[in-house]
Parts: structure tokens; sequence; C-alpha cells
């Protein structure tokens, strides 16, 4: 395991990340909400790509992991900064963008600002647009008044003992970044890993996305005992041949 540094950003904040040198086209993997860059994934990853030889970068959003800033503050379009941070400030060339769940809307977005570095995009359960349709239309009515009157709205989550904090300034910057609602003009590979038993990111949500994407080379792999985690061997195995696949175009 490549150890970590900080970047400097331009907006104020220190990332951790760990970046591993090789060819190109280089990857880079951007992790979900309230998760790290030491989760199964990310180390999964970092370790095929160094057989491989192919450039690798693995960070921590503001307020996730080791990076600073608090994750009470965080917003999609703060998190959006950092990922162009990294990619402007440490990749070189061509990138692979592997995203998974909240990283895959903001790979997506990536993709959008900066088409001249995607070699292609790897989506792991991809939750664009999850503060809207995901998170606040699910909501009761007497949810949505609690985090307009008091500005969040603490959520159980499944993955750790802590709540997830949902913002007002979660929910009301996520509109800004929304991608479902037109056509999203990426024309580069995709390949999308679902799991059919996912209950975070249900599978429509996947097809959804597919039906927007303009790509005409987008393929979406399904495994049917797959949740939300996608990280059994098996699912391993799919996403590095996700990778590969994108790589040797």
């Amino acid at each position: 395991m490549t150890a970590p540094s900080i970047l400097d950003t331009p907006h104020g904040v220190q990332l951790a990340y760990a970046q591993s040198k090789g060819q190109s086209p280089g990857v880079v993997f951007l992790g979900g909400f309230k998760s790290d860059m030491t989760g199964t994934k990310a180390l999964a990853l970092e370790a095929h790509c160094a057989k491989a030889d192919r450039s690798f970068i693995r960070f921590d959003y503001m307020g996730h992991g080791a990076s600073s800033g608090r994750f009470v503050d965080g917003t999609i379009g703060a998190w959006l900064k950092d990922s162009l941070a990294v990619i402007d400030q440490l990749t070189d060339g061509p990138q692979i963008l592997v995203g998974s769940s909240m990283g895959g809307w903001l790979a997506l977005l990536v993709a959008l600002a900066r088409p001249q570095r995607l070699h292609g995009l790897v989506l792991i359960a991809p939750a664009p647009d999850f503060t809207e349709r995901l998170m606040w239309d699910g909501f009761s009515d007497a949810v949505k008044q609690q985090i307009m009157d008091t500005g969040f709205y603490e959520q159980p989550s499944d993955y750790s003992d802590d709540p997830y904090i949902i913002t007002r300034a979660l929910i009301e910057d996520g509109r800004n970044h929304l991608l479902l609602d037109k056509p999203i003009p990426v024309t580069a590979p995709v390949r999308i890993l679902q799991g059919c038993k996912d209950e975070d990111v249900p599978m429509g949500h996947a097809l959804t996305l597919m039906d927007m994407l303009q790509s005409d080379d987008l393929n979406l792999c399904l495994s049917k005992s797959g949740d939300h985690r996608l990280s059994t061997p098996d699912d391993l195995a799919r996403l590095m041949h996700a990778v590969d696949d994108l790589a040797s175009r």
C-alpha cells in the first residue's frame, strides 16, 4: 500500500492522496459518500495497477479520511473542486476515472469539466443526483421540514454506528449539479457495474443513467447477487477487467 501524501489545493483544502507512477492511461479512484481511500476497492485497484505498471491515484475528499475539513461542511460542488484539483495538479495525459457510488457522480462531473483528459469511465453502483432522487425525494415531509428549519438531518447508516449528517447545503448544492434530467454529453467509453440487490442505489438508477449517457461504447454489467459494496472477489475481478478493457483501447 502506497503511503499517503498531502496536496495543497487552490481552494484551501489539504487533500490526502496516494499515488503510484506508471504507464498511461492513468487510473484515478473516486470514492463514495463518507468513505475513504483505504477501502477494499481502492486498495485492490492500486495493487492491480501496480502489477500492470499503470499510473494510479486514490484520495480523500474534504472532510473524509485523512484530508482537512469537516464532513458536514461538504457538498457535491466542494468535492468536485477536490476531484478537479487532483486531476489538474497530480495527473498528466488521459485518465480512466473509476467512481464508486457518489464517486460515480463526481467522475461524470469531472468528465464533463475536463473532457480532453478523459480516456474512459468505470462507474461502480453510480449515484448521480443521489441527493435529490435517492435522498430528498424519499424523505418524509417531517424530515424535509427538519432539514429546512435546523439545517440538517441525522440519517441512520447501514455501514457505521454514526449516522449520516444530511445538511440543507448538501441538498441545495446538489441541485446545481444534477445530470439525469437531460442527455449527458459524455462520448468516451463507459463501463457500469451494478448489483441487482443494491438497496442504496437501485438497479433502475443505473438504467436511467445508461439511457442519458450519449456514449455509444457503453456496457452495463449486472451482478444478480451484488449489493452496494460490490467488493467480493468476483466483483473485484469484474472491476479489474473493466479497467483493463478500457486501458487497452
